[in-house]
């Protein structure tokens, strides 16, 4: 099955489970086109197809409750329930039981064409040792990114995207008013997340991320005692591997952040439909072509495959397979396996662009 059938394949499943947004679909195929990063983002179906091929050594891994579409875009900050500004992995759409390996090659394949698209500058075997030796470290002794008194480099990295509050609600003003019987049932569990019952809001047509566009997403935005407030409901699918393999339609987005360890963002409710959570300038994903010029990659990286692996941890049982399975690889399998991936991400990615 090439990239091309792979898709309409996979569209079809999902259209059989949700409401599909055509037009946020013709979108995201054109964003596909824009570059290899771009494509990895909008296409882990494809990459359960390629990735046990390519890393046949690693497909046979332990299993762990897995993040699945993990890449260097999917780690952002959220406030917890005393309002400390935490940092982590925030979008748990494909979580489902896979090889550990599996995280990490796509993490650090993303790393890959990040650097080759000028985003990072680290040498590509710097950022998988990066990687690798953040989440080896973790292992032992997982703990949060709580960015208060500790981590004040990345909290740096953070507020860099949080010192301008004003354009981020004017874009919030500026959504489409969502319409559709499918905005019903959004409406009522948004409403109940608000800061008071009763509070009047508008229903917000939103377009955000790569491989979840094309599912409804609406955001409730209202003026409470002087200032914007923003829930978003977004359409919860189980997980691609359902799409490739078969199985429940179980999804595991509530088991994996319940299970992590992890400060909870108290406004993240998972609903047999819905993921819903508070929108806010310090409450969302950063993205790596955004972040000033002179900052840590080296560490940035090291963090998050630190957070890759407070994730697995959840999975305690799996967890001493886990670290005789890492012991027996060496230090060079992240990079090996990632350039591997990076090649065949890039061969599809061409195939897609030709048609």
């Amino acid at each position: 099955m090439n990239i091309q059938k792979a898709t309409r394949s996979y569209e079809a499943w999902m259209s059989a489970r949700t409401r599909v947004v055509k037009s946020d679909l013709a979108w995201k195929h054109a964003q596909m086109s824009a570059s290899p990063f771009q494509f990895l983002r909008g296409t882990y179906y494809r990459w359960l197809q390629v990735w046990p091929t390519v890393c046949k050594k690693l497909a046979g891994a332990p299993r762990v409750l897995a993040i699945g579409d993990v890449h260097v875009e999917n780690f952002g900050t959220w406030r917890d329930c005393e309002g400390r500004l935490i940092w982590g992995c925030n979008d748990f759409d494909e979580a489902y039981p896979e090889p550990y390996t599996l995280d990490l090659v796509r993490l650090g394949t993303s790393a890959h064409l990040a650097c080759r698209e000028g985003h990072l500058k680290l040498r590509l075997g710097d950022a998988c040792a990066e990687i690798l030796n953040g989440y080896t470290e973790a292992l032992e002794s997982g703990k949060p990114f709580v960015l208060a008194e500790r981590h004040k480099w990345l909290r740096d990295v953070a507020q860099g995207k949080l010192r301008a509050p004003a354009p981020f609600w004017e874009n919030m003003r500026e959504l489409r008013d969502a319409k559709g019987g499918a905005t019903r049932h959004a409406r009522k569990v948004l409403a109940d997340l608000l800061p008071e019952r009763g509070l009047p809001f508008t229903l917000k047509k939103r377009v955000a991320g790569m491989g979840s566009l094309g599912r409804p997403r609406v955001v409730a935005l209202a003026n409470w005692r002087g200032g914007y407030v923003a829930r978003e409901a977004k359409a919860l699918l189980p997980s691609a591997h359902v799409w490739l393999h078969g199985g429940a339609d179980r999804i595991w987005y509530e088991a994996i952040i319940r299970r992590s360890v992890r400060v909870p963002d108290p406004y993240v409710l998972v609903t047999e439909k819905w993921v819903l959570r508070r929108l806010a300038p310090d409450c969302s994903r950063i993205e790596i072509a955004s972040l000033p010029k002179a900052y840590e990659e080296d560490r940035l990286l090291f963090a998050m495959g630190w957070e890759t692996a407070n994730v697995h941890l959840g999975s305690r049982k799996a967890i001493a397979g886990v670290r005789r399975d890492l012991k027996k690889r060496g230090k060079k399998w992240l990079h090996a396996a990632s350039k591997e991936m990076a090649a065949a991400v890039i061969e599809d990615w061409e195939a897609w662009r030709k048609t």
